[in-house]
């Protein structure tokens, strides 16, 4: 794009923000490399609508009868269309791939589930450990290095996929300095989330609560018993409550509010966050003994990092505990037994998980019945098993509301649109490492960097809804619009401008694959319908694809008008470059399907 671009955003009723960039190119095609010219066509395919959702979308039930995992396998039984195989990878993986689409297509969802389910971990702290070995002073980089080579290369997608999901739920970040610098501890941590995506959410939930780095974020290390005018550190008894397991509010199955005399029902109160924060008290680092000075991080044990915490008993409350309804009163390891067991099988957590979930995966507002049908795979697998994540997940993806017919879109969060275009276009790492850099920046990245959120509260909230829109007046939620404005909108264009032709990370480490691409910049029609199916898993609307092939047509490639061979082989690049450019630049595709 030349000198001349200009962007400006507005809100759609897709859950998204219409981007629209308009600029100047060369009359023979060719630009400066390294950039895009956009030939000044429009970005953005339409401008905003001011047609406001139907509210009854939102609060509509499922007609379909619920019946667990039979009715989630017969909706999946009939051959896949290549469309509906993207759609599909576009929820449960980092983006789908031409080999991965054939591969579905062959298959069915539920075969891709269950072979998924099967592949082991890799674990991150591995890569770590391999980096430190060359002498390499391994943080955070080599963190987003693990993370970003797993996420797009890793055969395991649906596992990266979950993973990535939980860490939004579950929340540590390195922006803290307190755990920025231990990339042993963080590797191990997203390690844990990913060993346990496809266990018991009971044992997801004890690997949260005792890894040393939840201890550090959420300062119940070394938290000691009352005594005299001190009280237990209150913070992680809060959030585990709040933002891991049952939250504010008391649910019905379906996800809605219960209330008493119009009023909503708390789902606990300060009192049982007390009685909770005593039950985290004595815990600490790991080693081989439990003196003072361990318990305070003298002695400190080489493994201890990404060991689960150990218990102190000279530090741990000796006083009655009670929360939501239980007392205990005693070792350490037996009251955290009684805290987790009675937050596993508190009624929210179906519910309350089961949406975010969906959220994550699939759609920001998913129909009562939608949840109801996911909590209740949570509540029971089929054989009387509480918390099978594998049921769980199947709920999610293989629900009828996941598929084209339901009303379902999110807005796809920065990362996941890096990550879609990495794996749509095959990169590779030139030194073998995937040097990933950080993306924090608004106005240079994408605003967005795995594990380095703000807050506990992720990057933004399941029920962030901008206020003063459509989407507010017809009581919908756009979490990720809680981190999507004028800078970020401005910040992604201007990213992907320079990531597209020219690769990502240090010293553009990580390279697109385009040889596909290039065999079609003589056939633009084609090469739009093979971005639409790698992007917008076949659901570009004529008008975008025919924008798109109008501008191609506008670079012009004839060795009779350009006449460099420099700018001709620029002119062609070109092309291919435009058309990702402004198919990931357009509302179609920032709102996921």
């Amino acid at each position: 794009m030349g000198n001349n671009v200009k962007l400006r955003s507005s809100l759609l009723v897709t859950l998204m923000l219409s981007l629209a960039a308009c600029g100047g190119g060369s009359s023979n095609g060719s630009a400066t490399p390294g950039t895009i010219s956009t030939a000044g066509i429009s970005v953005a395919s339409e401008p905003a609508s001011a047609t406001s959702p139907s509210v009854s979308a939102l609060s509509r039930q499922s007609t379909l009868v619920r019946q667990g995992a039979t009715q989630a396998t017969a909706a999946v039984a009939t051959p896949l269309t290549r469309a509906e195989a993207a759609q599909f990878l576009g929820q449960a993986s980092f983006g789908p791939t031409m080999a991965s689409i054939d591969a579905l297509v062959a298959s069915s969802k539920a075969d891709w589930i269950n072979n998924q389910f099967q592949l082991a971990p890799t674990l991150h702290r591995n890569h770590i450990i391999q980096v430190a070995a060359t002498g390499v002073a391994v943080g955070q980089n080599q963190v987003l290095e693990s993370f970003w080579n797993q996420a797009i290369n890793g055969n395991d997608q649906l596992r990266q996929r979950v993973t990535y999901a939980l860490s939004q739920i579950f929340v540590i970040s390195m922006v803290d300095a307190n755990i920025g610098n231990r990339a042993y501890g963080v590797s191990s941590y997203y390690d844990m989330l990913n060993q346990n995506a496809f266990g018991n959410f009971r044992d997801l939930l004890q690997g949260v609560a005792l890894h040393p780095m939840m201890g550090i974020y959420l300062s119940h290390m070394r938290n000691q018993k009352e005594s005299g005018a001190r009280v237990p550190d209150e913070n992680f008894a809060r959030e585990v409550m709040q933002l891991m397991s049952i939250g504010l509010y008391q649910l019905n199955l379906d996800g809605s509010i219960k209330t008493s005399g119009g009023k909503q029902l708390e789902t606990y109160t300060h009192d049982d966050v007390m009685g909770l924060a005593k039950v985290f008290t004595g815990w600490s680092w790991a080693g081989p003994d439990q003196s003072l000075v361990r318990f305070h991080g003298g002695s400190p044990d080489p493994a201890r990092d990404w060991t689960p915490m150990q218990n102190y008993p000279l530090f741990h409350s000796s006083s009655s505990k009670s929360f939501l309804g239980v007392t205990t009163n005693g070792s350490g390891e037996a009251d955290l037994k009684v805290a987790l067991d009675t937050l596993f099988n508190h009624p929210n957590v179906g519910p309350f998980i089961g949406r975010q979930l969906i959220q994550h995966l699939v759609a920001s507002n998913p129909s009562p019945g939608y949840i109801s049908r996911v909590a209740a795979a949570f509540n029971n697998n089929g054989a009387g098993v509480r918390g099978d994540m594998r049921a769980v997940i199947r709920a999610v993806l293989l629900d009828p509301e996941a598929g084209f017919t339901g009303d379902g879109k999110k807005l796809r969060e920065p990362v996941l649109r890096l990550a879609n275009w990495m794996r749509a276009f095959n990169v590779k790492s030139t030194s073998g490492r995937f040097m990933m850099i950080n993306t924090d920046d608004a106005l240079l990245g994408l605003g967005q960097t795995p594990l380095r959120s703000p807050s506990v509260f992720n990057f933004y909230r399941p029920g962030y809804t901008p206020p003063n829109t459509t989407l507010a007046a017809a009581g919908m939620v756009a979490p990720e619009m809680q981190i999507t404005g004028e800078p970020t909108v401005t910040g992604y264009l201007n990213f992907m401008q320079i990531v597209i032709p020219n690769g990502i990370g240090s010293s553009r480490d990580i390279q697109p694959d385009y040889s596909a691409e290039m065999a079609l910049i003589s056939q633009p029609a084609l090469l739009v319908d093979r971005i639409n199916q790698l992007l917008l898993a076949g659901q570009m609307s004529s008008t975008l694809r025919n924008q798109i092939i109008t501008a191609l047509n506008a670079v012009n490639i004839s060795p009779t008008v350009v006449t460099n061979a420099t700018n001709l082989e620029t002119a062609r690049k070109n092309r291919v470059y435009l058309a990702i450019y402004l198919t990931m630049a357009s509302p179609e595709y920032l709102a996921q399907r």
